[in-house]
């Protein structure tokens, strides 16, 4: 069986749009407030109105390129602001013709925080000090918040949609839309890395809304052919359209905390 019988032929993971959840954070940490104020549920926080630019401009940036080079398969975290980036993105003429409705996969979804879930930096210290103090002990991606997720649960699902796209969506140009964690993980399953070379990857700095981190295949990749690492937090579909870009910190960031502790 030759490698691209087992690997998709492009690969692109996309992080959403910026969301409302982003604009409700800053608001909280401007106002040293120790909870985001959102009424939605996590999975129903929409985009804001820079977010929805944000995920036309990189479909319109997909839109320019040919027709052979644009994603013909969509896969998308549930949650509702990573499916609003994949329909602005299809609706801006970013995707081939004849590309099938986008494909759902809960398994993208967000990382889950548990009890941490919309607390800033000062409301982790303040309510669940003893979390602070095992993050700090455990590091990141151990650290699973009670009800929550630590990175390797994610990363245990996502070897799942791996799994997946082989089995089902080998040779074709597949698009992934989910969140921050998820664009981490990915490439620390893709490029067999370890735990400190993906934190060290974490804190040189945040993955932008509907930045780009792009896999072509490579028959050369050993030891059979594999996906090779084109770009990561690309921005230019976003600088070259003037479209603002924009970041957050990642949850349990580099810091013996963490930077905020959710809507990433």
């Amino acid at each position: 069986m030759s490698g691209l019988a087992r690997h998709p032929s492009r690969l692109w993971i996309v992080r959403h749009g910026e969301s409302a959840g982003n604009v409700a954070r800053d608001a909280a940490h401007a106002a040293n407030a120790h909870r985001i104020d959102i009424t939605e549920r996590d999975m129903d926080v929409p985009l804001s109105g820079l977010g929805l630019e944000q995920s036309e401009a990189l479909g319109r940036w997909f839109a320019a390129r040919p027709e052979s080079e644009r994603p013909n398969l969509v896969l998308a975290s549930s949650y509702r602001r990573a499916l609003q980036t994949a329909e602005a993105i299809r609706a801006s003429g970013g995707l081939a013709a004849g590309t099938p409705a986008t494909l759902i996969d809960e398994r993208l979804r967000e990382k889950e925080f548990g009890i941490l879930d919309r607390l800033t930096r000062a409301g982790i210290e303040a309510l669940h000090p003893e979390q602070a103090a095992l993050r700090a002990d455990l590091g990141k991606f151990y650290h699973r918040p009670p009800g929550g997720e630590s990175w390797c649960d994610v990363i245990l699902r996502l070897r799942g949609v791996l799994d997946t796209i082989a089995l089902h969506h080998a040779g074709q140009r597949v698009l992934v839309v989910a969140h921050q964690v998820v664009v981490l993980c990915m490439r620390y399953l893709l490029e067999n890395l370890d735990e400190a070379s993906i934190l060290a990857i974490d804190a040189e700095g945040d993955v932008t809304n509907c930045g780009v981190t792009d896999y072509a295949y490579d028959p050369h990749h050993p030891p059979s052919g594999g996906m090779t690492l084109t770009h990561y937090n690309f921005v230019a579909p976003l600088t070259a359209g003037g479209t603002p870009v924009t970041s957050e910190p990642a949850p349990e960031g580099p810091d013996e905390l963490g930077r905020v502790a959710n809507h990433t």
